[in-house]
């Protein structure tokens, strides 16, 4: 393949290097494909489907298949976006958000993608899952209820980190995250906030204790610019630092 191949996205012509996905290489270009569970440093599973767009007439993971030359790649069309409506709607039923009171509300990419594809309502019944709260760490609270499965704290424990805290559990719709200890609790592992899963979560699972509510409404990363503009930076809530 040439330096030189390229697609087509939704009509307009992206080049692309050799191995690049069709999420990397409209990412290159500054062109938004909503996305969730997909990280530029780990490698693309596509779990959540969000960045699903039509290639060459198929349904597939943008995050996952190689661009091709000539492939013609339709991303942001009614059809699509309705699909991406009823997978948010999906998630935020089957987990306990309630934008208004949690912490992450601004930093949130839910939250923001729901924003972005004008999703009015849940629509779905809501599930309300029993899911408690771990506490148990001096640094971190895991509130299990907001976790929508992306799989990006399980990759950087275990890819990154070296330490596997993280896991899914069950199958179907009992599959949940959970801590790899015997006892089930974060604070019997060597977790810490210097971890690169500690900053990964794109929703509000991983929360740095007597942090919460420190950046005022207005000022969080999506209350400042939608998240279909913030292209070119890495998809999860960000680190402490871009939090501030």
């Amino acid at each position: 393949m040439s330096d030189e191949s390229s697609l087509l996205l939704d009509g307009l012509p992206v080049a692309f290097a050799d191995g690049q996905t069709i999420m990397e290489a409209a990412m290159a270009a500054g062109i938004f494909i909503p996305h969730l569970c997909h990280h530029p440093d780990f490698k693309p599973q596509g779990s959540c489907k969000l960045c699903t767009v039509k290639a060459n007439g198929r349904y597939v993971s943008a995050c996952t298949l190689p661009a091709r030359d000539g492939m013609e790649v339709e991303n942001n069309s009614p059809d699509l976006n309705d699909k991406r409506r009823t997978m948010l709607q999906m998630l935020f039923v089957e987990g306990n958000h309630f934008c208004p009171s949690c912490e992450k509300s601004g930093n949130c990419m839910l939250q923001a993608l729901a924003y972005e594809l004008e999703m009015l309502s849940p629509h779905f019944p809501e599930f309300y899952p029993d899911r408690p709260v771990d506490a148990s760490h001096p640094e971190v609270l895991l509130d299990f209820n907001r976790c929508i499965l992306c799989e990006l704290c399980v990759r950087a424990s275990r890819d990154v980190d070296g330490k596997n805290i993280f896991a899914l559990s069950g199958r179907g719709i009992t599959k949940h995250l959970i801590v790899n200890a015997e006892s089930g609790r974060l604070a019997d592992t060597d977790f810490s906030l210097a971890d690169q899963a500690a900053h990964v979560c794109p929703v509000g699972v991983i929360l740095e204790k007597r942090r919460g509510f420190a950046v005022p409404i207005g000022s969080r990363r999506y209350d400042v610019e939608p998240i279909g503009m913030q292209v070119e930076r890495p998809a999860t809530s960000g680190t402490r630092d871009e939090q501030a």
